[in-house]
């Protein structure tokens, strides 16, 4: 609010007479609704790995982000409107996040913190780590670092408030909260000897029934193209090995040839 001029409040194409223009301010519904939500956002209490060391440290009183209004951390998700994905995300914690993510009342906003709640971070290739928790949530900032600084962190959060300024009543598609009838809730991964998402149930289903058949499953088909010219190509090898296969024998018998002689001038250079 520090670089807001209150003066540009009147000049609207409404006018405003003189001596009401000290108690009086012409502005739209989303901007004020847009201003409550960006001064007020309730982050959700978790922490998944080094990362929350940090968001510790940013809601300290060096760095402090009460000034933004996000100071009351709530260990609720049905009161909170902001989860911070503070750290590596596991196979078995996503599970849990995705059910907290559905119990936070809309609007709600997703922030990965860190290159593992980004991408998976060093652990990119590990057995038991979620390649980016936007996989299965829906994330609005990624702050990149490992881990990153709570001067990154509150960055992250001004994108965040940034991007709620932007967004308009009169479009649906900005705030679909407020669409028609309930929206749907994310589903929640399964987990057993992998994690498994359910919107990709269909895909496992038919790979299953295939594997059952003895057919191939889970291989990528070329374009007819590109499968004719390797079929083609498969082809034409054996004739050329065929060819060649004279050529071949005459250079494998020279080299023999060699091996063996040089066999024998070492025997000679023992005495045996």
């Amino acid at each position: 609010m520090s670089d807001l001029n209150l003066r540009e409040l009147h000049n609207t194409e409404f006018p405003i007479p003189d001596e009401l223009q000290s108690n009086l301010a012409i502005t739209s519904l989303s901007k004020v609704y847009n201003w409550s939500r960006r001064s007020s956002m309730w982050p959700l209490l978790f922490g998944l790995a080094c990362c929350a060391i940090e968001m510790i440290g940013t809601a300290a009183s060096r760095f402090d982000f009460s000034r933004f209004g996000m100071e009351v951390m709530r260990g609720s998700p049905r009161q909170s409107d902001l989860m911070i994905v503070s750290g590596t995300v596991t196979k078995k914690m996503i599970v849990p996040i995705v059910r907290l993510y559905n119990q936070m009342p809309e609007p709600k906003y997703v922030l990965a913190m860190g290159a593992c709640a980004s991408g998976g971070g060093p652990f990119k290739e590990g057995y038991n780590v979620v390649s980016g928790v936007d996989k299965y949530l829906p994330v609005d900032v990624y702050v990149p670092g490992c881990p990153p600084t709570p001067q990154a962190l509150i960055h992250g959060l001004i994108a965040l408030q940034k991007k709620i300024d932007g967004q308009s009543l009169a479009n649906m598609d900005d705030v679909p909260w407020y669409g028609v009838g309930p929206s749907e809730p994310t589903p929640i991964p399964i987990l057993g000897p992998d994690v498994i998402d359910p919107r990709q149930m269909d895909i496992i289903r038919r790979q299953a029934e295939l594997a059952a058949l003895g057919k191939p499953y889970g291989v990528r088909e070329l374009p007819a193209p590109q499968m004719k010219a390797v079929v083609a190509a498969k082809g034409a090898a054996p004739a050329a090995a065929a060819a060649d296969g004279g050529e071949v024998d005459a250079a494998k018998a020279e080299r023999l040839r060699k091996r063996e002689e040089a066999l024998a001038r070492k025997h000679a250079a023992k005495g045996e």
